[in-house]
């Protein structure tokens, strides 16, 4: 019988002579012919039974690739050749099939009565030469990159801003709510409504925002949608001559700018917006006269610790905040059974980020800046 040898034998990664894998075979061969199991008696030296049955197999007497310096290479039969090869690519990129992707081309081809290969053979094919990402006729599609992360510590560093539709009893026309919404504070720090969407309006506007709030030059970043008001010559010079720094949300991305379009959600959605049309542009400036002053000084933010815009914008939220710490700080002394856990967080927000960049932007902007 077999006797246990101590540790492993020419396991993974361990080299075996000739010698000593032909000895280790004589030992198993006798302990088979005894009456002994394979597995078991090859567990005993701390081989693989596997790995036996390869030792034994004829075409492997010259030594284990697997477990030597080498490893065994293996061609599929129906590999295509070099020559295949070069003509499945040549007749890809030929004048009929140099637009078309292999899922149109498989097809033609099958209607002339001609097979090269498969379908996902000639994908690989492509894919190795760098040929698939675009292959049709139509204009490239452009790239269009996250807008850059931004940080708010303070009121009156960011604003957002949008243009949102009101309905009038003109089915197909419309006012529009031009808004602007600070970033930290989440403050409507302007609005007005127009019957017409136009740069120029939006200039004036920001301007007016710009001289109540005592804005400085290089203070203030405004970030909007692509739309034509948000783009247009006039609201660029402007912004250009007040010093303000523009940044765009991509085209057709609305969470680029959530803030506006959450703003717009929760006016919109008030149970104080009329059930029907807008009859006059005065009507719907009343209406959100009214709805402005109810956001900025009535509503509590959930996403400020439930204080009012107004409050933080005057920086009056860490006081509020402290004095409720106290109280619930209190209730917990006064009937501490109560309390399974700490109080409630009342902690003022100190920052609000707009497109903050996730775990892969940063990756990829550590790997530019190496």
């Amino acid at each position: 019988m077999l006797k246990k040898v101590p540790g492993p034998v020419g396991g993974r990664g361990e080299m075996t002579t000739c010698q000593q894998r032909q000895t280790l075979l004589t030992l198993i061969r006798q302990s088979c012919e005894s009456g002994a199991r394979l597995q078991k008696a090859c567990a005993l030296i701390g081989l693989d039974a596997r790995t036996v049955q390869r030792w034994q197999h004829p075409g492997n007497q010259q030594g284990d690739l697997r477990v030597g310096n080498k490893r065994r290479i293996t061609v599929p039969p129906n590999k295509l050749s070099e020559a295949e090869r070069k003509a499945a690519l040549e007749l890809l990129n030929s004048e009929q099939f140099k637009d078309l992707p292999p899922s149109q081309i498989v097809p033609r081809l099958a209607d002339q009565g001609v097979y090269v290969a498969s379908e996902s053979t000639l994908y690989r094919l492509l894919r190795e030469v760098g040929q698939l990402s675009h292959r049709r006729l139509e204009r490239v599609a452009d790239k269009r990159s996250r807008p850059r992360a931004l940080v708010a510590t303070g009121p009156d560093q960011i604003y957002c801003w949008d243009i949102s539709y009101l309905p009038t009893e003109v089915r197909g026309c419309y006012f529009y709510l031009y808004l602007f919404v600070d970033l930290f504070s989440r403050r409507i720090v302007g609005w007005q409504v127009y019957d017409c969407e136009s740069a120029e309006l939006a200039s004036q506007l920001l301007r007016a925002i710009c001289e109540r709030q005592g804005i400085t030059p290089h203070q203030l970043t405004v970030h909007s949608d692509n739309g034509s008001p948000m783009k247009g010559e006039t609201m660029l010079a402007t912004m250009q001559r007040l010093g303000v720094a523009a940044s765009r949300s991509r085209p057709a991305v609305s969470n680029d700018n959530p803030y506006s379009e959450a703003l717009f959600r929760t006016l919109k959605y008030r149970p104080q917006l009329p059930v029907k049309p807008f009859n006059s542009l005065l009507q719907a400036r009343r209406w959100v006269t009214g709805l402005v002053h109810w956001y900025n000084h009535e509503h509590r933010h959930s996403a400020i610790r439930f204080i009012t815009p107004a409050q933080r914008h005057l920086k009056l939220d860490e006081a509020i905040l402290a004095e409720r710490a106290k109280v619930y700080a209190a209730a917990r002394n006064a009937n501490p059974n109560r309390w399974s856990g700490g109080t409630r967080n009342w902690s003022p927000i100190t920052e609000v980020h707009l497109n903050p960049q996730t775990p892969k932007d940063q990756n990829q902007t550590q790997k530019l800046a190496a």
